[in-house]
């Protein structure tokens, strides 16, 4: 206890430890964002063999007899297959010691990894700028690492497994029993109109064209942050959400040349402005009805 007192006496240290800590949780969220969806891939290939020829290749996925989880197998190089050592794992310190390559056969590690690390670090020790020390500053740290672990691996493989967003749609129902970021009843609304307003664009575009227009992961992840946040934030994030993917996706088709056919995830869109709602809600919204609406 008297850790924690000093920490919330101590600025500075405070901002210390949350952004070395959020190094060591980036690390640990690249870890689960490349073997968790593989970890899911593998349980549907056990359990319904017709899945098997619509996994991505992965070497995991040809030998089911060995384990794969956020534990095993340990840590190493997808190429050489060399064992990462404890001092190679260090976030962003180990990157720069090894200019970037493997030790083994100096083939070029993805910047991913430090940037995970280093967004985690960023977004984390941002969250001290609004939540003073105790649990609304926890839970917004799980928040925060949970958002950019179901981001990334919408980019990958355009899923947002569902023990992520129910699991997080859960975790803030029973934290706003306690209203910790708004009254229960505002929580369940808000579950509840974020999953059934994108299950009604969903079906509206589906009737109107025969093609789905974005998958149920979405309406499941705008449900977790309805729970968290409200239902009164749910309009800011669609309309934050909607606009930056569109401004995204037009880039992408007229810049990089992108196939305006090609699927683009969602999920991203939506926990970012989630994340910035959660941040800066209030005040985006009481200057848009000071300034705008003058």
């Amino acid at each position: 206890m008297e850790v924690f007192s000093y920490l919330q006496s101590n600025p500075v240290a405070l901002l210390v430890c949350v952004v070395a800590f959020s190094l060591l949780v980036g690390s640990f969220l690249n870890v689960v964002i490349l073997r968790y969806p593989v970890m899911l891939f593998r349980g549907w290939k056990h359990e319904c063999q017709e899945f098997e020829a619509n996994t991505p290749e992965h070497p995991a996925l040809q030998d089911l007899s060995q384990p794969y989880n956020l534990l095993k197998p340990d840590s190493h190089c997808p190429k050489c297959h060399a064992p990462v050592r404890a001092w190679q794992n260090i976030p962003l310190l180990s990157y720069l010691l090894l200019k970037g390559r493997c030790a083994g056969c100096d083939t070029r590690i993805g910047l991913r990894y430090p940037m995970v690390e280093l967004v985690t670090a960023i977004m984390s020790a941002t969250l001290l700028l609004v939540f003073p020390w105790g649990w609304p500053l926890a839970a917004m740290l799980v928040f925060t690492w949970l958002l950019i672990s179901m981001s990334v691996i919408d980019i990958d493989h355009q899923i947002l497994p569902d023990s992520m967003t129910l699991g997080l749609m859960w975790l803030g129902l029973l934290l706003n029993t306690q209203g910790l970021f708004t009254d229960l009843h505002s929580a369940v609304l808000g579950a509840a109109l974020g999953y059934g307003s994108l299950w009604t664009v969903f079906w509206v575009f589906k009737l109107a064209t025969g093609k789905d227009g974005m998958g149920f992961g979405d309406f499941k992840l705008l449900a977790a942050l309805g729970a968290w946040l409200g239902y009164t934030a749910l309009p800011l994030i669609i309309l934050l959400s909607s606009v930056v993917g569109a401004v995204v996706g037009i880039a992408g088709i007229l810049i990089l040349g992108r196939d305006k056919n090609l699927p683009i995830p969602f999920g991203p869109y939506l926990a970012m402005a989630g994340w910035i709602a959660a941040l800066w809600g209030d005040q985006i919204i009481q200057w848009y009805l000071g300034s705008v609406l003058q």
